[in-house]
């Protein structure tokens, strides 16, 4: 009886594949299609999932843009457009920091990370997208999922020409971020 019910759950868990599917406004401007590994980084992508399915995505920009590496947002705390942005990149959710849940993934163009500072498990709202591979993050940091449509629009988000690839002036932003299959 328990091998069955641990089969269905199984089953069950692999039916939940999730993705998101993120409006960009702003020099860019389409959707982009992420696919998350629930195998590789089950708490990162619960944590994610649960943001942008209270909406708490909607609205935030993307802070820190370095060309030729990646572009950076989900600082729920401080990253939201039209309020005081000078401390986006700083903040993240009112949900507690995860443990690091590092894989054999490469930080290959179009995977995405989640940022962290310093400690390895310090990790909360924001992720990066990779423009270009950058391996030297492999083992460093939580890969929790992969840009399968949109690579183009990524492409095109404003570059930050400020302090370690800070924005200046107007960022682009999530305008709505949705939780797919």
């Amino acid at each position: 009886m328990f091998k069955l019910a641990a089969a269905f759950s199984l089953l069950a868990s692999s039916t939940l594949a999730a993705g998101l599917e993120i409006q960009i406004e702003g020099e860019a401007n389409g959707t982009v299609t992420i696919d998350l590994f629930e195998d590789l980084a089950p708490k990162h992508v619960e944590q994610i999932t649960a943001l942008a399915a209270e909406g708490k995505y909607d609205g935030v920009v993307f802070h820190r843009v370095i060309d030729g590496f990646m572009a950076q947002t989900g600082d729920v705390q401080y990253g939201l457009m039209g309020g005081d942005m000078s401390r986006a990149g700083m903040g993240g959710s009112d949900r507690s920091d995860l443990p690091a849940e590092f894989s054999d993934r490469p930080f290959d163009r179009g995977v995405v990370g989640m940022a962290r500072s310093q400690n390895p498990n310090s990790a909360n709202s924001q992720f990066f997208i990779m423009f270009k591979p950058g391996h030297f993050l492999n083992g460093q940091y939580t890969v929790v999922g992969q840009v399968t449509e949109g690579m183009e629009v990524v492409d095109a988000i404003k570059l930050g020409t400020g302090g370690n690839g800070s924005v200046v002036g107007k960022p682009d932003m999530m305008s709505k971020v949705t939780v797919t299959d």
